[in-house]
């Protein structure tokens, strides 16, 4: 790991930075204690770095394989989490490449990092070094370090491995290593608060069967995009609040209790001046008729989630188009379009071809249905 900080090497790693990586492997490392493969994980994990953890372009700082940096939080959502949690004591029993550790870890005094994975702890050791920051670091099976622990923690933090041993993705919590449901009560009994990360494929309604201990759910997405769902569980039973969260998106949220769309009911109208998309938050939770409700919103169809209104709504979770209803027959060939497809047969691709559109521009087509049929919408 050291041979890697070199000055020769990291110029030459600095040098290549924008070089092809498939050729650059097909070249012997000019090297002879540094392996081209371990350069060309430098250059990948800085290239990755760029866009998903900036804070570690940094001199001195070492990136581990590519799998780690994949399974990584990106800085933005660790930042995010980061913001809810504070104590005394932390600790993260799966650390991996210690992106989350380092933002959550942030308003606690003491923090252990346990990561069964000898060089990948290693090398966050390393970085938390050149970062200034200090951590117990333990080289450990989580669950071997479960059975002989006796500490209570403030808050317990898990990041699951969602692949199985073909490294095929698993989503089940009792596929998930560690196996969150047969340890669930030992979690709870090392702290009173534990913070699990989960993958946004996973089932809402699913989660709470299962974890009878969850009080918390957020849905946490950037730029729109569903990146995690992040549970909260605690010995003490109280209803669950949901937090949906759309970062570098407006910050648009949502927060509702679960179950409060079983009770909900939408109204229904042809499309009015507005129309109205939901942020994928939304979409996850499900919560389609509690949004109606909540907003004053009228659905055009139980099988699209888009809503209308005369008046416009400046604070709906989502985006927000002036529309009208137009024929097919008014649409002309080669006039650009972002096409939207919602409850409609054909796809924004098939659509295109169609209609002989091309795509992009300012202005926006929606192919949908509302109760009395399909309609076409498009922006004012």
């Amino acid at each position: 790991m050291v041979k890697i900080l070199n000055k020769e090497v990291q110029n030459y790693i600095n040098a290549n930075l924008h070089t092809d990586l498939h050729s650059l492997l097909l070249k012997k490392s000019p090297f002879p204690d540094v392996s081209m493969q371990e350069i060309v994980q430098q250059i990948k994990g800085r290239q990755v770095a760029e866009k998903k953890f900036p804070f570690l372009l940094k001199e001195g700082i070492i990136f581990p394989p590519q799998l780690s940096l994949e399974q990584s939080s990106s800085e933005k959502t660790a930042l995010y989490k980061s913001e809810i949690l504070k104590g005394k004591t932390f600790i993260d029993l799966t650390c991996g490449f210690g992106i989350d550790a380092y933002y959550l870890s942030r308003n606690f005094e003491e923090i252990t990092l346990v990561e069964q994975n000898t060089e990948l702890l290693e090398i966050v050791g390393h970085n938390w070094n050149v970062l200034g920051r200090k951590a117990r670091l333990i080289n450990r099976k989580l669950e071997d370090f479960l059975n002989e622990n006796r500490e209570k923690f403030d808050t317990v933090y898990l990041d699951p491995a969602r692949r199985d041993q073909n490294k095929n993705k698993v989503f089940l919590l009792e596929d998930l290593s560690p196996d969150i449901l047969a340890i669930q009560e030992t979690l709870l009994s090392v702290s009173d608060q534990v913070v699990i990360k989960l993958s946004p494929l996973i089932d809402l309604k699913y989660l709470v069967s299962v974890l009878p201990q969850i009080y918390r759910i957020d849905i946490v997405a950037l730029k729109n995009d569903v990146k995690e769902i992040v549970i909260f569980l605690s010995k003490e039973k109280e209803e669950i609040i949901c937090h949906c969260v759309n970062l570098e998106s407006g910050e648009s949220a949502f927060t509702y209790r679960f179950g409060e769309e079983e009770n909900a009911e939408a109204e229904y109208s042809e499309p009015e001046k507005f129309i109205y998309i939901p942020d994928h938050t939304i979409l996850k939770a499900g919560i389609f008729n509690l949004i109606s409700k909540q907003f004053g919103l009228k659905k055009l169809h139980p099988n699209t989630h888009l809503y209308t209104s005369p008046e416009k709504l400046e604070n709906f979770p989502g985006r927000i188009f002036e529309m009208d209803v137009v024929d097919s027959k008014s649409i002309k060939k080669k006039e650009q379009f972002n096409i939207i497809s919602k409850n409609y047969p054909l796809k924004p691709e098939e659509i295109k071809k169609k209609y002989g559109l091309k795509d992009g521009g300012d202005q926006y087509l929606i192919f949908t249905q509302s109760k009395k049929g399909k309609i076409i919408l498009k922006s004012v």
